[in-house]
């Protein structure tokens, strides 16, 4: 997700505003700060990191990546699916990021940062928050896919017309 080439749009989801970065290849990155906010909105990257704790979520996020993307590092994944699950295990997204050369989470520090992820990826991590408010984020996705399709197709319907 190149700065400059990437189409911010807002959601909302059971009262919670949710930002969906679409870049210039058209996939999707839902902000997962965002949906974490849903559960804890003081401390939505402490949801993100506990979330991360989980040893079906780094299952989950290994094979998202190994079929999404032939860069990522195995060997560095099997370490964190190993330590994943006990007491001591801690992740954050900037880490996982790094240390595996994943694409499907990116996240930025500071006061604009946050943390995205994939389409996929955000629907699995909203089913952790909450079953419900992953149906509703579903449905007012889909919403705006469709918004935005019917606008492209207007589009181009009236470049047709005057050309």
């Amino acid at each position: 997700m190149a700065k400059g080439e990437n189409f911010k749009s807002t959601i909302h989801a059971k009262d919670v505003e949710i930002s969906i970065v679409t870049s210039i290849n058209n996939e999707d990155y839902i902000s997962l700060t965002d949906i974490a906010k849903y559960k804890n909105p003081e401390f939505p990257a402490d949801v993100i990191k506990n979330w991360l704790r989980v040893r079906s979520t780094i299952e989950f996020l290994g094979l998202w990546e190994q079929l999404h993307n032939q860069n990522f590092k195995l060997v560095e994944f099997d370490q964190f699916k190993i330590e994943s699950g006990s007491n001591s295990f801690v992740l954050s997204p900037q880490k996982w990021i790094k240390t595996t050369n994943a694409i499907g989470i990116v996240s930025k520090s500071g006061r604009y940062g946050g943390t995205y992820a994939y389409k996929d990826i955000a629907f699995e991590f909203a089913s952790a928050i909450s079953p419900v408010f992953k149906l509703y984020l579903i449905k007012e996705f889909q919403r705006l896919k469709e918004a935005v399709l019917l606008y492209t197709r207007v589009l181009s319907r009236n470049s047709a017309i005057f050309t």
